[in-house]
């Protein structure tokens, strides 16, 4: 599918790129809820980056029989798609807030969209990241390095996707990762990647923005309702 505007095409659309730094997770996902809620039609897609306290969150569909052992990590139930999963520092979690109905994609296309920025920027440090049929998501060999858990609320997108990058993986073990039994879990630090989170953010901010044909450019400013 062509992600370029073609000679003589209008400009791409910009994409609003917002650093959070480490954040605890809740007041994100309000803002980013408070941000859907109140653009309109003329409302710049954005794309927000932020590295979250340890938490497990769990979809709207749930089973709660799959947070095995928390400890103390809190457990908190969350309004987008799919099971359990975990954020904690060294991941980079990426929220696209964008609106499907003026880039005219289909939600099985964003994400579709969305994997592929992510199996490219893994192919940058040579790195090969496959699709599951079925499961949502990148994977390395038999291991799930980016989950994805989306929502959709008239016709815009919130949440996104979870990228390890150079992280603690022993939280996972607490959990059956997005619902499956005993899946395996990699990140780019044990095969061959950086350990620099921005590093990465750099080739993921552009290649979301060449998937959607978006044009990447700096916020300045905090998001709306976000946290100080």
């Amino acid at each position: 599918m062509p992600t370029f505007p073609v000679p003589g095409s209008p400009s791409p659309l910009p994409l609003l790129v917002r650093r959070l730094g480490r954040q605890p997770y809740e007041p994100v996902w309000h803002a980013m809820q408070a941000f859907t809620d109140a653009r309109g039609q003329d409302t710049p897609d954005e794309l927000w980056l932020v590295e979250h306290d340890p938490v497990f969150t769990l979809g709207q569909a749930g089973k709660p029989e799959h947070v095995l052992a928390p400890g103390d990590i809190p457990v908190i139930h969350v309004d987008r798609g799919g099971q359990v999963t975990y954020h904690g520092p060294g991941q980079i979690v990426a929220y696209p807030l964008l609106d499907l109905r003026r880039l005219h994609v289909g939600v099985r296309d964003m994400v579709h969209r969305i994997e592929q920025s992510i199996i490219d920027t893994l192919a940058e440090w040579n790195i090969a990241g496959v699709r599951r049929e079925g499961a949502p998501g990148v994977y390395v060999a038999d291991a799930k390095i980016a989950a994805l858990g989306l929502r959709v609320r008239h016709g815009c997108t919130f949440h996104g996707l979870a990228f390890n990058v150079a992280m603690d993986l022993e939280p996972f073990q607490r959990i059956n990762p997005c619902g499956y039994v005993g899946l395996k879990v990699a990140q780019m630090l044990d095969l061959g990647g950086p350990s620099k989170l921005a590093d990465v953010e750099e080739v993921l901010i552009a290649e979301l923005g060449r998937q959607f044909g978006l044009s990447p450019q700096a916020a300045e400013l905090a998001p709306p309702r976000a946290v100080a």
